[in-house]
């Protein structure tokens, strides 16, 4: 298993290459044996995304050191985060998987919504914290590559419904 800055970190990546939040609610585990979610899909590109980040970047020893840092520091508030996260969607499996009752899943969707929020505040401060630290080349690098994933994801969407 990864350790939780590595999966951090890719969700960065994932994040700041404008990657969305993947659920995955309705998978065909129980609640008992389903392992707590990656924070994000991002590992699309088939490699260790520290490994991706630091080689496509070219970051210097001093700029991983202090991204592990950032990363650790920002651990111990998204964590719980994301167990509350994970927690719903397995409350909400059930109402997949059995009877279905709006009112509960109302409830647990604005559940959701609110760490949803929190997540995306805490997310969105780390990928500053993770930016300020690249130099204007990588910065620029680093545009680059969003505007190259926005490219393959958008040619690998399937194409919109015919119109009736």
């Amino acid at each position: 298993m990864k350790s939780f800055s590595s999966r951090l970190l890719i969700a960065a990546l994932a994040v700041v290459l404008g990657s969305a939040l993947g659920s995955g609610i309705a998978q065909s585990q129980t609640a008992a044996d389903a392992p707590p979610p990656p924070p994000m899909h991002g590992h699309e590109f088939g490699m260790g995304g520290e490994g991706f980040f630091f080689r496509q970047l070219n970051l210097t020893d001093e700029q991983q050191t202090q991204i592990k840092s950032i990363m650790h520091a920002a651990h111990p508030a998204m964590k719980p985060l994301l167990e509350q996260q994970h927690q719903i969607d397995l409350q909400l499996r059930q109402y997949v998987e059995g009877t279905y009752n709006d009112a509960k899943v109302r409830a647990l969707a604005a559940q959701k919504s609110q760490v949803e929020i929190e997540l995306t505040v805490a997310q969105t401060k780390l990928h500053n914290q993770i930016y300020q630290l690249l130099t204007p080349d990588q910065q620029s690098h680093l545009k680059e590559l969003q505007a190259s994933h926005q490219t393959r994801m958008q040619l690998d969407a399937p194409p919109p419904p015919p119109e009736q």
